[in-house]
């Protein structure tokens, strides 16, 4: 089935006002404090107010009332600043768990299928309007769920997201149903290590990167660009009609760290393996032990703590654990020791205050950075994360750097304005699930033109940088621009900028508009497989891009699966890549490239 064109986000009015405290929804407090300011034992630790965590001996009602009421503060929450997490020992629990914005819920056994819920791990639709369906997921971002299992009691488990609301590490006991309903609008998403025994339902879905996974059943239908890379039961390729892009294998990953508490009580941070040529979970029959590390090693860190107070925790060689909330910082966050983990829980944020990035990463071995959201602040920063410093060539190959669930946002809470989201110096870089997003909507006076300003969502410097889940959308000149050879994307998605004022205002140095993946002219190697990208120029001035992608013509530059389509307002894309595809100018239609050059 296919939606009609309209913008996925513009129709969903904005709730401006933040959900209320902890103390005012009436929720008890997180665990106890069990140990000093930052440090973490054995013991239960203390991840603040805004975590709860659970065990079967809890009452079922209890749980099921501090879901609800976290739902409630949070469902229409959008801009907020709450966090939260709700952690699952291992057990089972007959719990209907509704995610609403910065929410997080996961299972802390060493085994998905140790966490079993009986009931709902579930997404559902927001209230749209002006939508034909009355109902859409085309602003459900900002959540997960991660290592447990779910038996459905319902017909199926409801996962309606669109950006920025991974699925890791998860069982599904059943059907797996992504959309919100009613054919309602939906532009996710991201599965990975996961299996689902039932059949997946798409439904609306625009697109979705299904990535080292087991599908049970059939997964039906598709709407533009659907990528399948290293997924066993995925259906075969396809692309365009039906829009499935498959790779039978996945060449080189490295699953997201996760937090677990082992056969003895102990509390500890999983740091899987890097693999090669991958199909399937990491946690099927026959898996071998995942390498952890002892939570004593990480100072977990509040929103309280300043930067200066984490970098001197990272420069002793600690690992951070960044527990729910916004973490405003007047200099960089420094990781320098090879192999560190930085590891966000229930969503928090960054958000540099005075023009520095937010973080920066040395040109060293191993360090994995996973589950944060990074806020442009009020003064310009140049770079909001970089990895490496520039000209950086050491090799990683055997143990790279990784960027997971790491998302960005200029503009929506605050009136933020940064050149470059991310820039990716150093080689062999692994880059799993990234949204960059500059806002189309916010809190009042955070979105236009002159106001939450960027110029390119993602810059790849390095050489051997794979990236799969490539979410880049709304900046102002080259959303992504990779200079490194040998890059390999699986999964990008973009949509241009919505608001260029005129077509003088929005001119790049090879013609009108500004190309959404580009690939510098000195590149000799590059590949990339279901790309898409969209228009939909709001100001009701006739916009035009020449191209959605640009790149040199050359036999080892190659694009798989690329499609252009036009949304809706006015202009259109000329080109899908160089000179390949057809216009999609004025009115919705869609232009296919299988295979360029």
């Amino acid at each position: 089935m296919r939606p009609l064109a309209p913008s996925r986000r513009r129709f969903l009015a904005l709730t401006a006002a933040s959900a209320a405290s902890v103390t005012a929804l009436g929720l008890p407090a997180g665990p106890a404090a069990a140990s000093p300011a930052g440090a973490a034992t054995d013991a239960e630790p203390d991840f603040g107010p805004n975590v709860f965590v659970y065990d079967p001996t809890t009452p079922v009602e209890e749980i099921q009332s501090n879901l609800d009421q976290i739902f409630a503060g949070q469902e229409h929450n959008e801009m907020g600043f709450d966090r939260y997490a709700v952690l699952f020992k291992p057990g089972r629990y007959e719990v209907n768990a509704r995610l609403g914005y910065y929410t997080t819920v996961a299972g802390l056994g060493a085994h998905p299928d140790d966490v079993e819920i009986h009931g709902a791990v579930r997404v559902i639709g927001q209230p749209d309007p002006n939508s034909e369906a009355g109902i859409s997921a085309l602003t459900n971002f900002w959540r997960s769920a991660e290592n447990l299992a779910v038996t459905p009691t319902d017909w199926s488990n409801q996962w309606a997201v669109s950006q920025a609301s991974p699925m890791r590490r998860v069982h599904i006991k059943g059907i797996l149903w992504l959309e919100p309903g009613q054919q309602g609008f939906s532009s996710g998403g991201y599965i990975a290590d996961s299996k689902v025994d039932g059949i997946t339902i798409n439904g609306s879905q625009q697109q979705w990167l299904t990535r080292d996974s087991e599908l049970g059943g059939d997964w039906t239908n598709g709407v533009w660009n659907q990528v399948f890379s290293g997924v066993v039961g995925a259906p075969a390729q396809g692309f365009p009609d039906p829009p499935y892009t498959t790779l039978a294998t996945s060449p080189v990953t490295r699953e997201k760290p996760y937090l677990f508490v082992d056969g003895a009580g102990r509390w500890r941070v999983a740091v899987p393996r890097l693999r090669r040529d991958t199909a399937g979970t990491t946690w099927g029959a026959g898996a071998p032990p995942v390498p952890s590390l002892p939570l004593s090693d990480f100072f977990v860190a509040k929103p309280t703590d300043t930067a200066k107070r984490i970098n001197q925790e990272l420069s002793r060689g600690r690992h951070l654990l960044l527990t729910p909330g916004v973490y405003h910082l007047d200099r960089a966050l420094r990781v320098k020791r090879p192999d560190t983990v930085v590891l966000g829980l229930g969503m928090p944020s960054l958000a540099p205050t005075t023009g520095d990035a937010a973080l920066r990463i040395e040109d060293v071995d191993g360090v994995r950075i996973a589950g944060v959201l990074v806020d442009a602040g009020p003064v310009e920063s140049e770079v909001l994360v970089e990895v490496g410093k520039p000209h950086s060539h050491r090799s990683h190959a055997t143990n790279p750097i990784s960027l997971q669930d790491v998302f960005f946002r200029i503009g929506g809470p605050y009136a933020g304005r940064a050149v470059t989201s991310l820039v990716v110096n150093s080689r062999h870089t692994l880059i799993d699930n990234i949204w960059a997003w500059r806002g189309d909507h916010g809190r009042p006076g955070t979105i236009g033109w002159t106001v939450n300003t960027a110029d390119t969502g993602v810059v790849v410097n390095g050489d051997d940088v794979t990236a799969y889940g490539l979410f880049v959308e709304h900046y102002q000149r080259w959303q992504t621009i990779w200079n490194g050879e040998r890059g390999r994307t699986v999964f990008y998605q973009s949509e241009l900028p919505y608001d260029p004022p005129s077509q003088a205002a929005w001119r790049s140095p090879t013609g009108n508009g500004w190309a959404s993946y580009k690939v510098a002219n000195h590149v000799r190697e590059h590949e990339a497989w279901g790309l898409g990208v969209y228009s939909y120029f709001n100001q009701e001035v006739d916009i035009r891009c020449d191209r959605a992608i640009e790149a040199p013509r050359r036999a080892g530059v190659r694009f798989h699966d690329a499609i252009t389509v036009f949304l809706d307002g006015s202009g259109g894309i000329e080109r899908t890549v160089n000179e390949a595809g057809t216009p999609v100018v004025g009115s919705y239609g869609t232009s296919p490239v299988v295979s360029y050059p």
